[in-house]
């Protein structure tokens, strides 16, 4: 896989990739040879972890049959994706509900993910917190965990917590004794169990904003400092952290970002 190779040309050691184009439908062929090599690679690789972001067009909540039917098959194809390479896990804007009440579109949600999950076989589905624009669904702890019991519980539904969509939904994970009641939150409606990665950036954007707007590391509202924070929650320690920024080009994380995360997560976990 060259994706694999440039993870590893830029020092990365977890990343994240899409099984296809992010905002197209057509799903991109793979075979069984295809995921042979990748999982080869992946077993020779300083690269420990692979995570899958679902495509962006996918919206589980939508009150629209067509759009719903689109949103399961793309899903499962990630899935299974995500089986054959052996994935930590399909990262999944849980959906906006269009104008609809939140407890409306939840039970949808909820039924898209147990389909999906039923035609596979392993991979997680990690369900990611939302900045909280518009009728998206995820803003806060209780309204993932809400999906997760609307699904049943499934041991198979994990959350992936963004450091810019936990700011702009109005939480001050720059403060230390803050982010630690937060995550206790999240604690208590969704289990840390079900914790599987972080996605670090930076946001430009300010706190309570509900604007999701990446930022480069130490470019936004959160600076080093609150990255530096962020990362120190002793909850997160061993968790994967995939980079989420626009890059100094606008073509995604570069090697400076990557130190950059890197020396920055050392600094927070040398402070105790």
């Amino acid at each position: 896989m060259r994706a694999i190779e440039r993870g590893e040309e830029l020092g990365c050691e977890t990343m994240q990739i899409f099984n296809q184009s992010p905002r197209a439908w057509r799903p991109t062929k793979y075979t069984s040879d295809d995921f042979d090599a990748a999982r080869d690679k992946l077993a020779e690789s300083p690269v420990d972890s692979v995570f899958i972001h679902a495509v962006y067009l996918i919206n589980c909540a939508s009150p629209d049959p067509e759009l719903r039917d689109k949103s399961h098959q793309s899903l499962t194809h990630a899935l299974r994706i995500g089986d054959g390479i052996g994935a930590g896990g399909v990262v999944l804007h849980p959906g906006s509900s269009k104008g609809a009440p939140a407890e409306e579109a939840i039970p949808l949600i909820a039924d898209a993910l147990l389909q999906a999950l039923e035609q596979s076989e392993s991979c997680p589905i990690l369900l990611e917190n939302t900045a909280g624009s518009g009728d998206t669904i995820g803003r806060t702890c209780d309204e993932l965990a809400a999906v997760i019991d609307q699904a049943n519980g499934d041991s198979r539904i994990g959350i992936c917590l963004d450091s810019c969509h936990l700011l702009a939904s109005g939480h001050e994970v720059r403060d230390s004794a803050e982010l630690e009641r937060v995550i206790d939150g999240y604690d208590r409606a969704v289990g840390l169990d079900r914790l599987l990665c972080l996605h670090l950036n930076d946001s430009k954007t300010k706190l309570g904003s509900n604007v999701d707007r990446h930022a480069n590391l130490g470019d936004g509202e959160l600076g080093e400092d609150g990255i530096r924070t962020f990362l120190g929650e002793p909850r997160f320690e061993g968790l994967p952290v995939l980079l989420e920024v626009p890059g100094p080009e606008g073509k995604g994380p570069d090697r400076g970002q990557i130190e950059i995360a890197k020396r920055l997560r050392e600094q927070a976990l040398s402070r105790g």
